[in-house]
């Protein structure tokens, strides 16, 4: 046990992320689970107006963001949100509980990303647009993002800064192409009025903070990070900033160039169609390369950050591990997890209940975090209550809207959450009462 502790923390490589490859990172995973993916299911959900709701769901992240930096500055570490919930809650039942919640929704953007990878691509085939191709496509990247995640930290790193550059450069180029040509307004779906209504707008926002989420992977890097109490905190607002004004420019376009009914129609490549009218074959070309580009980045960032994590807690032993007979250290044991859980989700899961999934796991830990910084940190870290109390307020709000919509459109998925967190809850539960586990 002693040895594989010591295999672990060795691969924690101080200085080995610059602040710009931190900014790479977060944004990788951001745009390439948020514009691509989510687009269409938040035009479905929020109605004519959808381009707001990216703004709405900035100004909640911002808040969130808050308890974040707050702690990064306070306690950098390779654990991020696993040592953050320690500090607040100490080793027990909720920290391991909600660390996990944390761990899965990032598997579950994962496969989410890769999925949309499989969407984008299959538009480049005069082919029809088969399930089983998608989750082929899908469960092929995640395997390629194994074999460069295993590669070491370096790499994942230059990878990371050059695809970042590319896809934020290439997708302002589409946002700004897309406005100038279509008048930059909103008059294409303003002509079609939906029934959607405040409910519907709140929930929305719900998926459009999970196309933020991707800062939180920045804290599970915190260790590994130059000067990581002033860098982890400034990776993450500027992370924040970049794709708040990504996404807007980008649901503008997709709003001046398709109706409404378009959009939704083509929900799971809402920009491949957008780029149609104004750029024809070449624009959709020009789009589904970008949504390559964005997604094969995102899905490596992703799974650098959420292996390490899953090693933090099994290190912290709040979570039960095997080696099931793999060689190696255990952050290569939770890479194998994490790949397999995300290839077995893509496969079985559609676009939209993934999404749907990810998002109630995450809020649901964001809100445990705020209450963790709330009750039990914030005069230590010197964190301003009321923007806490304002921080969990807009997540129950949201929350509480999008399960009220699921309700209604899909009551699957709330069951699918309520179990899951069961299972989670009540697992841990059983795990760490067994003696010696906690010691």
């Amino acid at each position: 046990m002693d040895h594989s502790h010591q295999d672990r923390t060795t691969k924690y490589k101080v200085n080995s992320l610059s602040l710009t490859g931190a900014v790479a990172m977060g944004t990788g995973v951001m745009i390439g689970a948020g514009i691509f993916a989510l687009t269409g299911q938040i035009a479905q959900l929020a109605g004519t107006y959808f381009p707001l709701v990216f703004l709405a769901a900035a100004i909640v992240t911002a808040f969130s963001a808050y308890s974040y930096v707050k702690m990064s500055n306070a306690f950098p570490s390779a654990g991020g949100i696993a040592m953050f919930l320690e500090k607040a809650y100490g080793k027990g039942t909720v920290t391991a509980a909600c660390g996990l919640l944390m761990y899965f929704s990032m598997v579950i953007n994962e496969s989410l990303v890769a999925r949309t990878f499989g969407t984008y691509a299959l538009q480049l085939f005069d082919i029809e647009q088969k399930n089983w191709y998608v989750s082929a496509l899908g469960v092929g990247l995640l395997a390629f993002a194994f074999i460069v995640n295993v590669s070491g930290n370096r790499l994942i790193g230059t990878f990371s800064l050059v695809m970042a550059f590319a896809k934020i450069g290439g997708i302002i180029v589409f946002a700004i192409a897309g406005l100038w040509l279509s008048g930059i307004s909103f008059e294409t779906t303003s002509a079609e009025v939906t029934s959607s209504s405040t409910t519907g707008f709140i929930a929305a926002m719900a998926l459009a903070i999970l196309a933020y989420k991707g800062f939180t992977t920045i804290t599970n890097s915190g260790s590994e990070i130059v000067d990581p109490h002033r860098n982890v905190g400034r990776a993450i607002i500027i992370s924040i900033v970049i794709c708040v004004v990504i996404y807007f420019m980008v649901a503008m376009a997709v709003a001046s160039n398709l109706s409404l009914s378009e959009i939704i129609q083509a929900k799971d490549f809402a920009l491949a169609q957008a780029a149609r009218p104004a750029f024809g074959d070449y624009g959709l070309w020009f789009t589904v390369i970008l949504a390559i580009i964005a997604t094969v980045s995102g899905v490596i960032a992703s799974v650098f950050a959420v292996s390490r994590m899953l090693a933090m807690l099994t290190d912290m032993k709040l979570v039960p591990h095997s080696h099931f007979g793999m060689p190696g250290t255990i952050q290569n044991h939770t890479l194998v997890y994490t790949i397999v859980i995300a290839m077995c989700l893509t496969v079985f899961f559609d676009l939209s209940r993934i999404a749907s999934l990810g998002a109630i796991f995450y809020i649901v830990m964001d809100i445990a975090v705020h209450w963790g910084v709330f009750f039990y940190l914030r005069n230590e870290i010197k964190a301003n209550a009321i923007v806490l109390i304002l921080a969990i307020v807009f997540d129950v709000i949201v929350l509480a809207a999008f399960l009220i919509v699921k309700a209604n459109s899909d009551i699957l998925v709330i069951y699918a959450a309520v179990i899951g967190m069961l299972f989670i809850f009540i697992g841990e539960r059983f795990f760490l009462s067994k003696p010696n586990v906690t010691e």
